[in-house]
């Protein structure tokens, strides 16, 4: 990422070596993910577009998704049957139109194409109740191909890639209606979906499914359940997100905010209660510090990516776009954030070289953040400090001191000549100065006239020099 071709070394140079470490190193810090509340293309991103004119996807961001259709929906197999071979192409195509009359001909080959109708739900289907009725049919379909692909599994390779590609169908599927539900207003309905995919199907927690059941059991304001799910996702082992370090400090916070107040903590204190709230926020805030600034609305939201990247600016819109309405239900919880959140900048003073509780902050988040937000949207950057005037002014005096030293100890005679001028002219400007006051006492000599008119011409002489 980033790559240029000016750059390229010869293989087996040691610089060679170093650039591809470093390119690895850069990589792995700045992995894209999935945005597990993607919207949907056809119900809500085209209608932002047909509202405002505005694209809210960028090229690179629907490539990337356009990447992850043929991971999850194409398979080797795909040439015995003639429907996932036009989906295969489908997934290919960049127009939305072309996509769409692809995703017709592979239904018209096979009316049980689950693909097809996948494709037609997200990017076809202007509401969310349309987008429902396709997937449904989509889940029929699906099913019955998964469990037609189950019995098949053991006879070949090629049948066990084809009943991988069958589970990703049939997962995203369920995972889309739950989704569904959830934007219907049916959450118990949502969260049920939600929790039989993960037990049926465990190993796929890459993607990240709880995160939609976090903010689906929030909406419910079960809050038991929330510390249930986190107690086993939030582990030091797992991998975090914002999702999660911010759900952790708002149920933290939820116990301390409706009576938290400024005045009252710096006098007496903080509580036990209210240092642990304190500490969730700080370490949510090192995770991802452009969160805060969205909760607290001193930012505009757009519309989340379609993929984000972890710490970055991408994944606080999207967390902030689902969980604002979380925060804002809990009295007081925005108040203790906008106390305390920046706090964390004064324990973290070399962000990009050391972190407290997490690695240090990635470097390459503001490039790739760019890439995956759309143009018009100013992407934010990780706070820096500022300094006072009066460490620049003290900055400013010494670096001018030590340049006048140096100039002085490499150039003694022009330095000695240049003080010497500077001397003279001092010199001289006070000596015409006092023959001028010695003058004006003479003219007390003199007539009225006679000493307006030599004041004035001693007046002039002096605004010359």
């Amino acid at each position: 990422m980033g790559g240029t071709e000016g750059s390229i070394s010869e293989p087996g140079s040691p610089s060679s070596s170093r650039e591809s470490e470093t390119s690895r190193q850069n990589l792995s810090e700045c992995k894209v993910w999935r945005n597990p509340l993607n919207l949907f293309r056809g119900a809500e991103y085209r209608r932002y577009t047909w509202v405002t004119g505005k694209e809210p996807l960028t090229y690179y961001d629907m490539n990337l998704s356009a990447q992850d259709h043929q991971t999850f929906f194409t398979c080797d197999t795909d040439f015995l049957r003639p429907s996932d071979t036009v989906m295969q192409k489908a997934w290919r195509e960049r127009n939305p139109p072309a996509r769409i009359k692809a995703a017709y001909q592979a239904l018209e080959l096979n009316n049980d194409c689950a693909t097809a109708y996948v494709l037609l739900a997200e990017e076809e289907a202007t509401t969310i109740v349309d987008a429902e009725r396709l997937f449904k049919q989509a889940l029929k379909a699906g099913e019955t191909i998964y469990r037609r692909s189950q019995q098949c599994q053991h006879q070949s390779p090629q049948h066990e890639a084809q009943l991988r590609r069958d589970t990703n169908v049939l997962v995203y599927i369920k995972r889309r209606l739950a989704m569904c539900a959830r934007k219907l207003g049916r959450i118990r309905e949502a969260v049920k979906i939600m929790r039989d995919l993960m037990k049926e199907f465990p190993p796929l927690t890459m993607l990240n499914i709880h995160e939609n059941l976090l903010e689906s059991l929030l909406e419910l304001q079960a809050y038991a359940d929330v510390q249930a799910v986190l107690a086993k996702y939030d582990d030091i082992s797992l991998p975090k997100s914002a999702a999660i370090c911010y759900t952790a400090a708002l149920l933290k916070t939820r116990t301390v905010s409706d009576k938290f107040s400024p005045e009252t903590a710096s006098r007496r204190g903080l509580s036990t209660a209210e240092i642990n709230a304190v500490e969730a926020i700080h370490r949510a805030v090192e995770f991802n510090p452009h969160v805060p600034k969205y909760l607290l609305e001193m930012k505009s939201l757009i519309l989340p990516p379609e993929h984000i990247l972890k710490r970055g600016d991408s994944e606080a819109i999207a967390y902030a776009f689902f969980h604002l309405q979380h925060w804002k239900r809990i009295e007081g919880a925005l108040n203790l954030l906008q106390c305390t959140w920046e706090g964390t900048f004064r324990m973290i003073p070399y962000p990009l070289e050391k972190g407290h509780l997490f690695y240090p902050y990635p470097s390459c988040t503001e490039t790739a953040d760019r890439e995956l937000l759309p143009p018009f949207h100013h992407v934010s950057v990780y706070p820096k400090k500022e300094l006072p005037f009066f460490i620049h002014f003290t900055a400013g005096l010494c670096s001018s001191t030590a340049m006048i030293a140096l100039l002085t100890h490499q150039f003694p005679e022009i330095m000695g000549v240049f003080a010497k001028a500077n001397t003279m002219e001092k010199v001289g400007w006070e000596s015409r100065a006092g023959s001028t006051i010695h003058d004006l006492d003479d003219t007390k000599k003199l007539s009225l006239s006679e000493r307006a008119c030599f004041i004035g011409k001693r007046a002039l002489h002096v605004t010359n020099i």
